[in-house]
């Protein structure tokens, strides 16, 4: 009887099923190779790509910058859908100028109501203008002849228009006016000088101790450079020596405009 050959225990060679799955993965491997080989990646579109994340034109509703092989709108949608949030933007922005209207209409309201309250028609006069609310404050009112210190009798209007000022935030420009006459002092050498400090004198008593921001306001000194009535009688010469206080309409801000 043939003895059984026995087999060497350091025989440790991998099991046949082994052998196949190996087979298997590596020809799998070499399958994905191939494929990665055969596919191009498109320089053109990946560099637009990255260009419209780094501009973000995506979220700022611009059109893409790579074309949709399937968009979900067709051209004529995304045309009305433009127009559709033009028309809502010019909504609102006609709501916000009625309602900065609405607001300069109620402050030319009371303005006018202090006013005829307090008898100062003759002396002030409130008007609106495509400027804003124009208030012409007469010099008989807030200075002496040839001073630029502002009297007692005018310091109650101006802490009105001062409260009024806070609850609006709109910019003001106050512009300072003389007559023809000329004036030669060691404070005033000029109407230029005299206007200049009336005018930004104005503007230092509405923001003393008082809660506005002072970028909203500017002033200039015009001089007798643009009077409303001819230099030609003391009448008129009281009319062309002014103060003007203009609330400006927001779109305006700080223009040097007439």
């Amino acid at each position: 009887m043939k003895r059984k050959q026995r087999r060497n225990k350091n025989d440790n060679g991998a099991p046949k099923w082994m052998v196949t799955y190996s087979d298997m993965v590596t020809l799998i491997l070499v399958f994905f190779i191939l494929l990665f080989s055969m596919s191009q990646i498109d320089n053109a579109k990946f560099e637009a790509i990255s260009e419209s994340f780094r501009n973000r034109a995506i979220l700022e509703f611009y059109p893409s910058a790579v074309p949709l092989e399937h968009p979900t709108m067709n051209p004529q949608e995304e045309e009305d859908l433009l127009k559709e949030l033009k028309e809502k933007q010019k909504e609102l922005a006609d709501k916000r100028k009625k309602n900065e209207k609405d607001t300069l209409d109620k402050v030319l309201r009371d303005v006018n109501q202090y006013l005829d309250q307090n008898k100062l028609k003759d002396k002030i006069a409130a008007t609106r203008s495509d400027r804003g609310v124009e208030l012409i404050l007469q010099e008989s009112l807030l200075f002496e002849s040839g001073d630029a210190d502002i009297l007692n009798a005018g310091k109650p209007f101006l802490d009105r228009i001062s409260k009024m000022l806070e609850k609006i935030p709109n910019y003001v420009r106050v512009e300072g006016h003389t007559d023809n006459r000329p004036i030669s002092n060691f404070r005033y050498p000029s109407n230029w000088e005299l206007s200049g400090a009336r005018a930004s004198g104005v503007i230092r008593y509405l923001l003393k101790d008082k809660e506005l921001s002072d970028y909203r306001f500017s002033s200039v000194g015009y001089g007798d450079t643009r009077p409303v009535v001819p230099n030609t009688s003391e009448k008129n010469w009281r009319k062309n020596r002014r103060v003007e206080i203009i609330i400006l309409e927001k779109n305006q801000k700080q223009q040097q405009q007439r």
